[in-house]
């Protein structure tokens, strides 16, 4: 698998990296490549906040029109009021808006953690819509999470259950967090951070994570592949970043993977690699 990571590709159906594809079995349909909305966030913070609203805005806008329809949220970066505004005159249903609860020690600003009903019903104000396509809990990281967040799956069950939400998961950010989504019905989507280096990974061995990525993949959970560059530690780096696309689009149990552009110039750029990166694979 690994002297070939192009073997065995079953998602990828042409070179366009704005292709729609299934995240599992979770309902939800998007493109290949989408927008993470929070590089270096916390703190409700992050380089969209952190810059002139106006650029943020036309950043937004600019990976519409060139084709991405998943932008990835979450209420650590602070920008859920820029995505309602950069799409405020977009059909909802043209786009998939995805946001993550954070429910651990520090993070955001507040020491309270309202149970889920309540922070979900903020978020759709802040992005002005009635529901959210996908809601995840946010950089779990120990083995019991399950457990210690039931209250809160269980609300967020329910919040499915009346088409507040459309499907629920869980970012994960060890090794033990990500083992604990094996066999675990309640996870729709799970984000995944996954890239041929072990850099930013939960597990510096590729091999074992990628092994992993497979078994949840094959029992029906949607896989968004993320630090796909580790985390912008080879963001100048074009051999890398071309090794990583081929890499992880070729896996065939990563259904599409998001990528925290800075500018319009880095959106084109990954739109021409992604192109070679399918090409390779399709011709593989």
């Amino acid at each position: 698998m690994f002297s070939n990571p192009l073997a065995g590709c079953t998602n990828i159906s042409s070179a366009d990296p704005f292709q729609k594809v299934k995240l599992g079995n979770s309902g939800l349909e998007t493109t290949l490549l989408g927008m993470g909305c929070g590089v270096n966030g916390g703190n409700r913070t992050s380089f969209m906040t952190r810059q002139d609203k106006s650029k943020s805005l036309a950043l937004l806008e600019y990976a519409y029109e060139a084709g991405i329809r998943y932008f990835d949220g979450a209420d650590l970066y602070g920008t859920h009021g820029m995505i309602a505004e950069a799409f405020q005159n977009i059909p909802r249903e043209e786009i998939i808006i995805g946001s993550k609860i954070w429910t651990r020690p520090g993070g955001i600003p507040e020491p309270e953690r309202p149970d889920a009903d309540i922070v979900v019903d903020r978020f759709r104000k802040e992005l002005n819509t009635d529901y959210i396509d996908l809601m995840q809990l946010h950089c779990m990281v120990t083995a019991d999470w399950t457990e210690t967040e039931k209250r809160q799956m269980d609300i967020l069950s329910d919040l499915k259950s009346k088409g507040i939400i459309r499907a629920h998961g869980v970012s994960v950010h060890t090794w033990e967090a990500m083992k604990a989504v094996v066999g675990n019905p309640w996870v729709d989507v799970l984000h995944a951070r996954i890239n041929p280096y072990g850099i930013a990974m939960d597990k510096p061995e590729p091999e074992e994570v990628v092994s992993l990525i497979h078994q949840l993949h094959d029992s029906g959970k949607g896989v968004i592949g993320m630090k796909l560059v580790g985390g912008g530690k080879y963001t100048e780096e074009g051999d890398k970043i071309d090794n990583a696309l081929r890499f992880v689009l070729g896996l065939g149990s990563v259904d599409m993977i998001i990528v925290g552009f800075e500018n319009e110039a880095q959106i084109d750029n990954y739109t021409g690699r992604m192109k070679s990166a399918l090409s390779a694979i399709k011709s593989a």
